[in-house]
């Protein structure tokens, strides 16, 4: 479970609790084994909490942290992954909880059948090179399933607009978005299939060393700073939501994306979702005329200026809060619940999503899951996508990349978890399956 602090004794109580279940045999050695769980962790203090206001000497270290790991069988398969944060209302240790949800994760998993070996035949084999260019918000993601897959291919993480851009220019094999392609914004001449791949999450990242709870935050408040209107962290607004907290009498130092930004046109037409005012004089894409704040590139970068800037917000991909140690808010969705974001929250909100009404066609119809209506759902939730040419490729280069596609459709999707990302929903892998086989059967 990695060599960080903490990791022993996770490691520990995933044996305790596997063993007692008694539907598994843990063995020592991994050739004696038909599968192996093995992980990373990190744990880290966000601050204190009095027990007792009449003496400073009773106080209460809070912790933050994640267990990511991954089930995988003796041919180097991901068979099953998942990523845990802390719950939200726990009395067990910080180490306890994360082994305690793990177990429970894998012991549902493996009754239903979602540890099931992979056919074979979804492992592509090797084939020519080829270079995709796009999403940072899926980034982490793609360069793990490059890994996994075995095939060569080269991925720069240069966000969604550049991408698009450079597919566009011929300068790419293919792109990856986190924006869909519509008439308004689809480059002159490009035609694309538009392949969604995974669910992601982004999160707003804040850095308020006094604060000893998770901030909640609504959508108006959060159109409300960006916009400019709200400039301090004790304003009323935010304090109504935050009965208790003790917030500075500080300004609120803004952050966003100084590239063309998937991750952007997500969070700008979040905020356009709930501020008429934030449509009508900011609007949402991939690039926006800011009204405030400081500016970085990637989701690397934002998350990196963010964490150094005491008093900043900003707007990452949950793997990039993780990944930084970063504190990221409840937000209110429409049912009125306040959702620290979390794979089980990412997974809610597609759990009505429609599928394309004509796969086969390049008028795709838009997938979106910002806002969505379920109780448990985090609301700012997206799909992102692999944008495939329907011309230009040589047969050799459009034969690897189907046998990609389908690989990440199949077996990829065992991958999402353990990064923070939600596999698609099956009715939605079947019909891209279909494009897919389309777009190679065309000449």
């Amino acid at each position: 479970m990695g060599d960080g602090s903490g990791a022993q004794a996770l490691r520990q109580r995933i044996v305790d609790r596997l063993n007692k279940s008694g539907q598994l045999k843990i063995v020592q050695s991994p050739s004696n084994a038909d599968v192996a769980l093995r992980g990373t962790s990190s744990m880290w203090a966000t601050g204190t909490i009095s027990l007792n206001p009449r003496t400073k000497s009773a106080s209460q270290t809070i912790y933050d942290g994640y267990l990511s790991v991954e089930l995988v069988s003796n041919e180097g398969q991901v068979l099953w992954s998942y990523l845990v944060t802390p719950s939200h209302f726990r009395a067990a240790s910080i180490t306890d909880d994360l082994a305690d949800q793990i177990v429970s994760r894998l012991m549902v998993a493996i009754r239903g059948g979602a540890a099931s070996s992979i056919s074979a035949a979804a492992t592509p084999g090797p084939h020519v090179a080829l270079h995709a260019a796009g999403s940072t918000l899926a980034a982490p993601l793609y360069q793990k399933w490059i890994q996994s897959s075995g095939m060569s291919v080269t991925y720069d993480a240069i966000g969604s607009e550049t991408g698009i851009q450079q597919l566009a220019e011929g300068k790419v094999d293919f792109a990856a978005s986190d924006m869909p392609l519509t008439p308004q914004n689809i480059p002159a001449h490009l035609q694309v299939i538009q392949i969604p791949t995974v669910l992601g999450g982004v999160v707003p990242i804040y850095n308020l060393p006094s604060l000893a709870r998770t901030l909640r935050l609504t959508p108006q408040v959060l159109a409300g700073i960006y916009s400019g209107a709200i400039r301090k962290w004790n304003d009323p607004r935010i304090l109504d939501v935050n009965r208790g907290a003790r917030l500075p009498d500080t300004e609120i130092a803004v952050v966003h994306r100084s590239d063309g930004s998937g991750t952007t046109y997500v969070w700008t037409s979040f905020l356009s979702l709930a501020s008429p005012e934030w449509k009508s004089s900011v609007g949402s894409g991939a690039r926006v005329a800011w009204p405030v704040g400081a500016e970085a590139a990637g989701n690397d970068g934002l998350a990196a200026l963010v964490q150094k800037t005491p008093n900043a917000i900003g707007y990452v991909e949950l793997i990039y809060a993780i990944q930084h140690q970063l504190n990221y808010a409840a937000v209110r969705n429409p049912s009125g619940e306040f959702i620290k974001a979390d794979l089980p929250s990412i997974i809610a909100a597609a759990s009505n999503a429609s599928a394309r009404n004509n796969p086969k066609e390049n008028q795709d119809s838009q997938l979106s899951i910002l806002n969505a209506s379920n109780r448990d759902a985090y609301p700012i939730g997206t799909f992102t996508w692999l944008l495939v040419p329907m011309h230009g490729l040589t047969p050799e280069k459009k034969s690897a990349l189907a046998d990609l596609l389908n690989w990440v459709l199949t077996a990829g999707q065992k991958d999402c978890a353990s990064l923070g990302y939600g596999p698609l929903p099956h009715e939605v892998v079947n019909i891209e399956i279909q494009a897919v086989n389309s777009w190679k059967s065309k000449n």
